[in-house]
């Protein structure tokens, strides 16, 4: 019985050794070339800042980065239980690159990212190999002692290491070597896999300062969600209250009437039933838009494309929609991507003074990009009072961002961006 669980705990070691020996050898083979090729292009791509090439390529550059050393923290957990967190700054797309290219450079996250990307090409890469070189190297040891010593010195000292191997005795010390190397490696290879992903969580996580932020702005989201999903019952209360409850009550009150006349005034008793029917659709029709107002059934059932140019027809405004979305994203980002087009589309057609309006919904790079163009006077502003502030608190909540281009005489541009995948 202490045997086989002895040859099974051997056994799990075992993979775990090997495991992490290829884990380090392809981070160090296969990952080295990527951090490299991602470091000269960073670094070509700042210095053609000046030249005016380098403001459209460094976003890029740097957007392929961050997914690169997203790729490492994924590893890092799945393969070692390392967790790097991560603070990027949101970068609305805007239509200046050199606002987004400057606001890349001065996220301290995505100067982290650079500065790992040249210790991965360095200590990284040698940390990363250490496992594969414990757990293989010795092999070429034993394989020394077995005899290959005289083909490889050819009359000369072959060195194994530290041992120079010049006759059968010196490669039986070779071998000895080989076997110390291996039991070190049987009890440190899956340990120093992890010391590796713990000195790329030194260079590529964040500082405690900013997790604090990130803290700090993802509360108050959430409290301007709480907030706003408790504003919105309240109108749900309101609307019950003040439409369909009281049509409802009506209708009773009026059937009690028809009741007492139906064998006193029939005419007045008919008449009395058409208007407790034409009640009855009307309580209908509101208790329709209510539904609607909470959760769209086109929404539901068709996704948001097609409920964004359910939004469009009934505008009073020509709006055009474009819309390449693959899948689906979540209900809940959905829902809320929905209502804050709603919200722009309605500022717009209040506000704007515009006769056409734009709306475009596409996803990439893991982003939901929803723009709305419209071609009014402009002036739009997101601050207090605002609708567009009641758009940004929607979106917040989701860690999403909204970015408003809107000079004086137009045209205004509105971009929402909502980070999710679609399915």
């Amino acid at each position: 019985m202490n045997t086989d669980t002895n040859n099974g705990g051997f056994g799990t070691r075992a993979r775990e050794v090997v495991l992490a020996a290829v884990r380090g050898l392809v981070l160090a083979v296969v990952m080295w070339p990527i951090s490299a090729a991602l470091l000269c292009l960073v670094l070509l791509s700042v210095a053609s800042i000046p030249l005016g090439v380098g403001i459209v390529t460094t976003p890029r550059i740097l957007g392929a980065v961050r997914e690169f050393a997203d790729v490492r923290r994924r590893l890092a957990c799945e393969w070692c239980g390392v967790r790097i967190p991560s603070a990027y700054l949101p970068t609305p797309p805007d239509a200046h690159a050199w606002t987004r290219t400057v606001a890349l450079l001065r996220d301290r996250q995505v100067q982290r990212d650079v500065l790992w990307l040249l210790v991965d090409c360095t200590a990284g890469s040698v940390t990363a190999l250490f496992p594969a070189v414990l757990l293989f190297y010795p092999f070429e040891g034993f394989a020394v002692a077995a005899g290959l010593w005289r083909v490889l010195a050819r009359g000369e000292t072959y060195w194994y290491g530290f041992v120079p191997v010049n006759g059968q005795l010196s490669a039986l010390g070779a071998a000895a070597t080989a076997a110390v190397m291996l039991v070190a490696a049987y009890r440190l290879t899956p340990q120093l896999l992890v010391a590796h992903f713990r000195i790329t969580r030194a260079v590529l996580g964040a500082g405690e300062s900013e997790l604090a932020e990130r803290v700090r702005v993802l509360t108050e989201t959430r409290r301007d969600a709480v907030d706003t999903s408790a504003a919105e019952l309240r109108r749900i209360e309101r609307d019950l209250h003040d439409g369909a409850q009281a049509r409802l009550v009506a209708m009773g009150m009026d059937l009690g009437t028809i009741e007492a006349l139906l064998d006193k005034d029939p005419a007045k008793a008919k008449e009395l039933l058409a208007q407790t029917r034409r009640n009855s659709v009307d309580a209908l029709a509101e208790l329709r838009d209510l539904v609607r107002g909470i959760h769209p059934p086109v929404l539901a059932e068709r996704g948001l494309g097609d409920a964004v140019r359910a939004l469009a027809l009934r505008l009073p405004l020509p709006t055009e929609v474009t819309v390449e979305l693959a899948g689906r994203a979540d209900a809940p980002v959905e829902s809320a991507a929905y209502f804050a087009v709603s919200e722009v589309l309605t500022n717009a057609v209040k506000h704007s003074g515009a006769d056409r309006i734009w709306a475009d919904v596409h996803h990439g790079e893991g982003m939901l990009r929803i723009t709305v163009t419209d071609n009014g006077k402009g002036g739009a502003e997101v601050g207090a009072g605002s609708g567009l502030s009641g758009v940004e608190r929607r979106l917040g909540t989701f860690d999403g961002v909204l970015a408003v281009s809107s000079p004086a005489g137009g045209p205004t541009l509105v971009t929402m961006e909502i980070p999710c995948a679609l399915s």
